[in-house]
Protein backbone atom coordinates (compact mmCIF):
# COMPACT_ATOMS: atom_id res chain seq x y z
CA UNK A 1 0.00 0.00 0.00
CA UNK A 2 1.14 3.28 -0.86
CA UNK A 3 2.24 5.60 2.29
CA UNK A 4 -0.12 8.32 1.98
CA UNK A 5 -3.05 6.09 1.47
CA UNK A 6 -2.01 3.98 4.39
CA UNK A 7 -1.89 7.29 6.68
CA UNK A 8 -5.15 8.01 5.15
CA UNK A 9 -7.05 5.17 5.64
CA UNK A 10 -5.14 4.56 8.97
CA UNK A 11 -6.63 7.52 10.40
CA UNK A 12 -10.21 7.16 8.98
CA UNK A 13 -10.72 4.01 11.28
CA UNK A 14 -9.03 5.90 13.86
CA UNK A 15 -12.14 8.75 13.53
CA UNK A 16 -14.23 5.48 13.54
CA UNK A 17 -13.01 4.02 16.94
CA UNK A 18 -10.58 1.87 15.36
CA UNK A 19 -7.69 0.93 17.28
CA UNK A 20 -5.51 1.43 13.63
CA UNK A 21 -1.64 2.15 13.30
CA UNK A 22 0.39 3.32 10.32
CA UNK A 23 2.67 -0.08 9.62
CA UNK A 24 6.11 0.63 8.45
CA UNK A 25 7.46 -3.06 7.56
CA UNK A 26 10.65 -1.85 5.30
CA UNK A 27 11.92 0.64 2.88
CA UNK A 28 8.75 1.70 1.02
CA UNK A 29 6.34 -1.24 2.27
CA UNK A 30 3.64 0.27 4.64
CA UNK A 31 0.29 -1.03 5.42
CA UNK A 32 -2.54 -0.68 8.20
CA UNK A 33 -2.26 -2.40 11.53
CA UNK A 34 -5.61 -3.09 13.72
CA UNK A 35 -4.81 -3.89 17.30
CA UNK A 36 -7.40 -6.91 17.73
CA UNK A 37 -9.01 -8.17 21.06
CA UNK A 38 -6.43 -11.04 23.20
CA UNK A 39 -3.40 -9.30 21.83
CA UNK A 40 -3.48 -10.00 18.36
CA UNK A 41 -3.05 -7.78 14.87
CA UNK A 42 -4.13 -7.82 11.37
CA UNK A 43 -2.01 -6.35 9.29
CA UNK A 44 -3.30 -5.31 6.03
CA UNK A 45 -1.23 -4.21 2.83
CA UNK A 46 1.50 -5.63 3.43
CA UNK A 47 1.86 -8.68 1.14
CA UNK A 48 3.11 -7.14 -1.74
CA UNK A 49 -0.55 -7.62 -3.51
CA UNK A 50 -2.87 -5.66 -5.88
CA UNK A 51 -6.00 -6.79 -3.79
CA UNK A 52 -6.78 -5.95 0.80
CA UNK A 53 -5.93 -8.59 2.26
CA UNK A 54 -5.02 -9.04 6.17
CA UNK A 55 -2.56 -11.39 7.82
CA UNK A 56 -3.48 -11.86 11.56
CA UNK A 57 -0.25 -12.47 14.14
CA UNK A 58 -0.21 -13.15 17.90
CA UNK A 59 3.44 -12.55 19.38
CA UNK A 60 4.66 -12.34 15.75
CA UNK A 61 3.18 -16.09 14.64
CA UNK A 62 0.38 -16.22 12.10
CA UNK A 63 -2.86 -17.43 13.87
CA UNK A 64 -5.33 -16.45 11.23
CA UNK A 65 -6.02 -14.36 7.42
CA UNK A 66 -8.32 -12.95 5.90
CA UNK A 67 -8.53 -13.87 2.15
CA UNK A 68 -8.33 -11.06 -0.43
CA UNK A 69 -11.24 -10.00 -1.02
CA UNK A 70 -12.88 -9.88 -4.23
CA UNK A 71 -12.41 -6.76 -6.38
CA UNK A 72 -10.45 -5.17 -3.65
CA UNK A 73 -7.55 -3.82 -5.78
CA UNK A 74 -9.98 -1.16 -7.41
CA UNK A 75 -11.21 -0.33 -3.92
CA UNK A 76 -10.79 3.91 -3.22
CA UNK A 77 -10.06 4.68 0.56
CA UNK A 78 -13.31 5.09 1.54
CA UNK A 79 -14.22 1.23 0.22
CA UNK A 80 -10.95 0.29 2.05
CA UNK A 81 -12.04 1.62 5.47
CA UNK A 82 -15.63 0.03 4.93
CA UNK A 83 -13.88 -3.14 4.21
CA UNK A 84 -11.56 -3.47 7.32
CA UNK A 85 -14.21 -2.28 9.09
CA UNK A 86 -16.76 -5.15 8.46
CA UNK A 87 -13.80 -7.32 8.85
CA UNK A 88 -14.44 -10.49 11.43
CA UNK A 89 -11.63 -11.95 12.53
CA UNK A 90 -13.62 -14.67 15.09
CA UNK A 91 -12.72 -17.17 13.55
CA UNK A 92 -8.48 -18.47 11.85
CA UNK A 93 -9.66 -17.50 8.17
CA UNK A 94 -11.46 -14.12 8.72
CA UNK A 95 -14.36 -13.01 6.63
CA UNK A 96 -16.27 -10.25 6.22
CA UNK A 97 -19.72 -9.06 7.86
CA UNK A 98 -22.22 -8.06 5.86
CA UNK A 99 -22.17 -4.31 7.62
CA UNK A 100 -19.88 -2.61 9.79
CA UNK A 101 -20.20 -2.21 13.56
CA UNK A 102 -21.48 1.04 14.30
CA UNK A 103 -18.83 3.59 14.81
CA UNK A 104 -17.09 4.26 18.64
CA UNK A 105 -15.68 7.41 20.09
CA UNK A 106 -13.07 8.78 17.78
CA UNK A 107 -9.22 8.00 18.51
CA UNK A 108 -6.66 10.77 18.34
CA UNK A 109 -5.00 10.79 15.43
CA UNK A 110 -1.11 9.16 15.98
CA UNK A 111 1.54 12.01 16.44
CA UNK A 112 -0.54 15.00 17.48
CA UNK A 113 1.66 17.69 17.05
CA UNK A 114 4.84 16.11 16.01
CA UNK A 115 3.23 14.22 13.53
CA UNK A 116 5.05 15.76 10.17
CA UNK A 117 8.15 15.80 12.12
CA UNK A 118 7.96 12.09 13.10
CA UNK A 119 7.49 11.37 9.78
CA UNK A 120 10.25 13.26 8.34
CA UNK A 121 7.95 16.05 6.45
CA UNK A 122 7.30 13.34 3.48
CA UNK A 123 3.66 14.17 3.42
CA UNK A 124 0.90 17.06 2.63
CA UNK A 125 -0.73 18.05 5.57
CA UNK A 126 -2.99 20.97 4.08
CA UNK A 127 -6.14 18.47 3.93
CA UNK A 128 -5.81 18.03 7.73
CA UNK A 129 -6.02 21.59 8.80
CA UNK A 130 -8.71 23.59 9.54
CA UNK A 131 -9.94 26.39 7.35
CA UNK A 132 -8.40 29.65 7.83
CA UNK A 133 -9.21 31.48 10.99
CA UNK A 134 -11.97 29.37 12.21
CA UNK A 135 -9.86 28.63 15.44
CA UNK A 136 -9.86 32.32 15.90
CA UNK A 137 -13.58 32.61 14.98
CA UNK A 138 -14.95 29.72 17.59
CA UNK A 139 -12.22 31.06 20.18
CA UNK A 140 -13.98 34.21 20.67
CA UNK A 141 -17.26 32.58 20.22
CA UNK A 142 -18.20 34.03 17.20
Amino acid sequence: MEENKARRVTDALRDRGIDAHLDKAGAGAYGVRVSLSGGRQAIWGLEGTTGLEAEVLLDGDLVGFVPAIPGSENFDEAQAVDAIARADYDTPEGRERPAAPPPKPALPREGGVFRRFLEGFRYDSEADKPARGSFRHDARGD
